[in-house]
């Protein structure tokens, strides 16, 4: 089901026919150090995460992060949408693209449709972001969408950059 559509991406709900790009997008070297190991290591793992984690955010807060796809021939790119964490009280905004898929503006361009959706058609007031300090990219496209950070919070063990609108 497609939920966003921009200028040159749609953004969809995964289902567990997209297990061979979860996998190749959750083993990528570049989103275990900027994100995290999910402990994805074949398709089984990458239909549980599919299920567990996209689907299940799906059916139990109404968004997730969703597939994001290029609109010009349906090929999928990365995943980006709004996470509810129970540490945090507002939503946040995640995205995390395929390596030749980087510095093209996608990620920009799918959160500002993300959260668009969000505060639009879902009714969220506020929507917050999270990155590590390290992720000079990430901290460029969270400023492009307008979000500052002004403190560090600790999250998942580790020091983050707490981004949030004015």
């Amino acid at each position: 089901m497609q939920i966003v559509q921009t200028e040159r991406l749609s953004l969809h709900h995964a289902t567990l026919d997209d297990a061979a790009f979860i996998y190749d997008l959750l083993t990528d070297q570049t989103f275990i150090d900027n994100i995290a190991d999910k402990g994805v290591r074949n398709l089984d793992d990458a239909r549980a995460y599919i299920n567990e984690s996209l689907i299940k955010s799906y059916n139990t807060h109404g968004f997730g992060l969703f597939l994001t796809k290029l609109k010009s021939d349906g090929t999928p790119i990365g995943l980006c949408g709004l996470i509810k964490r129970d540490v945090f009280d507002y939503p946040d905004v995640g995205y995390a693209f395929l390596p030749q898929y980087a510095g093209q503006g996608y990620a920009t361009e799918a959160a500002k449709g993300a959260m668009t959706y969000g505060r639009d058609e879902l009714g969220i007031k506020r929507i917050i972001a999270i990155t590590s300090p390290d992720n000079k990219g990430s901290i460029k496209v969270l400023e492009k969408l307008g979000l500052h950070t002004n403190k560090t919070i600790d999250f998942m063990d580790s020091e983050n950059l707490l981004f949030e609108p004015d």
